[in-house]
Parts: C-alpha cells; sequence; structure tokens
C-alpha cells in the first residue's frame, strides 16, 4: 500500500493555517504554529532521542512560502527566519493525524519548562 499523497495545499495566511487534502480523503488544517513546533529539522529535532529543542514564542509565526522539493515534500519558510524543515507527505500525514495528542504533549511540555503561550 502505497503512502497518502497530497491533493491540494493551501495556505491561508490570515488565519496562519495550511490546509492540506490528501488522495484517500483525509483533509487536515494544521496552524503554522503547530508546523513550526513540530519542524522535522535539525534545528528543532535535534540529531538524536532528548536532542529536542522547545520551541516557544511561536503563537504568531507565519509561513511566508512553500517551496516543493521534489515529489515527495516541501520546504515551508516561516517568517521568524525558520526555513530549514523539509516536511515529507508522510510527515504532514502523521502531523494531521495524530495533531490532537502532538499539540497536548507540546502544551505539557511547555507547562513543564515554565512556559505560557500568548493568547
Amino acid at each position: 500500500m502505497s503512502e497518502p499523497r497530497p491533493t491540494e495545499i493551501n495556505l491561508h495566511q490570515k488565519s496562519r493555517v495550511l490546509e492540506i487534502a490528501f488522495d484517500d480523503g483525509s483533509r487536515f488544517r494544521l496552524p503554522c504554529e503547530y508546523l513550526r513546533v513540530y519542524s522535522p529539522s535539525a534545528e528543532v529535532r535535534g540529531h538524536g532521542p532528548g536532542e529536542e529543542v522547545l520551541q516557544v514564542g511561536k503563537e504568531n509565526v507565519n509561513i511566508q512560502q512553500i517551496e516543493p522539493v521534489g515529489s515527495y515534500a516541501v520546504a515551508l519558510h516561516f517568517d521568524d527566519g525558520h526555513n530549514t524543515g523539509i516536511y515529507s507527505w508522510d510527515t504532514l500525514y502523521k502531523l494531521g493525524a495524530h495533531q490532537d495528542e502532538l499539540w497536548q504533549d507540546y502544551l505539557a511540555r511547555l507547562a513543564k519548562a515554565g512556559h505560557k503561550r500568548k493568547a
């Protein structure tokens, strides 16, 4: 079975949401903040387990540009200067499918580190 591939990608800059539809019928609305704090880049993920860097203060981040990477991914260029994450179709699909639990995990890690999101 092949991995789901996107059929549509739309950036809603005013609401700071990336909407992505896949060929299996799934459709996800992924906030730019969520995509930024879960960037697959080494800058965010580190080079191995336990090296992750908690991203704070990204509530108002937006995507400035979406750049295709071959036929398997996109590079998202954020307005805070971050542009090194390559988001494969599989990564975007997993971020969409597990959005609720990943977001709650992020909020818990923020709280544990003593940070609060700005409203």
